[in-house]
């Protein structure tokens, strides 16, 4: 059994309740979206994530975890760690991550985008995700959900699915450019999350384009997005602007530590997030993953009960929803902590 069992559980019994309130009651295990065994590789956990991307690393006062998913990422390792380039990216984190401070190389981290937590750094106490009034909101009339899912990977599409399933029509837009990359890596996990939803591909970086999605934005009751917040400058979307246009919008902002404050500029993906939410099982004093990604699925219901929350409140509103945060809300419901 996944040691998260216990929130997912909990959240899909929010979700079921909330689904009903809304539209379809959506039992959100029957969609299979909350793990990806059998869709990709996946060895035991241990100080390496089960997908091989990610690993927990000694460092002079600590222990945080790399996320090296990305093949650009690898290029930086050398400015991050101060060290003479050459060599593979993961020999010089091992032999060098040891020589700084956990605070330190997570600073550093920041500033280049890499995915980076510190073990258990965030605390949350609950598997819900704030609200943050954006707008005045207002009575929704009859007519059918209107999604759009501008998301990609997993936590955000999850969101978008349970809204499909519950009978929203959920529209997913991907850039032309750069589709979501889990439609060629794991398609058969793709149609799961995304075979309900309607798909338009655009051309972001388009003014075009940019103008098609603002309008589609403004006639949406929910927006999901799986961005930092400075992403959305550069498609000419301002979150004042767009809720001063569509007062009833419910923006679901899934983020690795969150829209507001300084860690909004952190990137985080669902084994690094998991790390530093505290999901992780100590073996002789050394952090090890429970399991394939664990911060996307507790996110990912997260962003779905959020959203539906947001809608029965009228609107107007950001769910802002972070990985880590979703991660420690679910080590918390867990009892993981008392492990650490």
């Amino acid at each position: 059994m996944s040691p998260i069992a216990p929130a997912l559980a909990a959240q899909s019994a929010a979700i079921a309740d909330l689904t009903a309130e809304l539209g379809r009651r959506v039992d959100a295990a029957s969609l299979r979206i909350t793990d990806r065994e059998g869709d990709l590789p996946l060895a035991p956990p241990g100080r390496r994530s089960p997908n091989g991307a990610c690993r927990t690393l000694r460092t002079a006062d600590g222990w945080i975890a790399l996320n090296l998913a990305r093949a650009e990422d690898r290029d930086l390792i050398p400015a991050w760690l101060g060290c003479d380039f050459g060599g593979e990216a993961w020999d010089l984190v091992e032999a060098n991550a040891s020589n700084h401070a956990s605070a330190a190389l997570i600073e550093g981290a920041t500033l280049l985008g890499l995915p980076a937590g510190a073990a258990g750094e965030v605390r949350f106490e609950s598997l819900d995700a704030p609200l943050i009034r954006m707008a005045a909101g207002g009575a929704r009339g009859p007519r059918t959900l209107k999604v759009v899912d501008l998301s990609a990977m997993w936590a955000g599409p999850m969101c978008g699915a349970v809204l499909a399933a519950m009978g929203a029509q959920v529209t997913k837009v991907e850039s032309s450019r750069r589709p979501d990359p889990t439609r060629s890596a794991t398609p058969d996990f793709f149609r799961r999350l995304n075979g309900e939803k309607a798909h338009l591909a655009l051309d972001l970086a388009d003014p075009t384009g940019q103008a098609q999605l603002r309008d589609a934005i403004v006639a949406a009751d929910v927006l999901v997005t799986g961005a930092r917040p400075r992403a959305f400058a550069s498609l000419g979307l301002d979150s004042a602007d767009l809720f001063a246009q569509n007062p009833r919008l419910v923006w679901v902002a899934v983020t690795g530590y969150g829209w507001t404050g300084e860690a909004a500029a952190r990137v985080g993906f669902g084994d690094d997030t998991a790390v530093a939410g505290g999901i992780v099982g100590w073996v002789a004093g050394e952090p090890h993953f429970l399991g394939d990604a664990l911060a996307d699925p507790v996110t990912g219901l997260a962003a779905a009960a959020g959203a539906l929350r947001a809608v029965i409140q009228g609107g107007g509103v950001l769910v802002d929803v972070a990985l880590a945060r979703s991660a420690a809300g679910a080590a918390h419901a867990c009892g993981l902590r008392q492990a650490a």
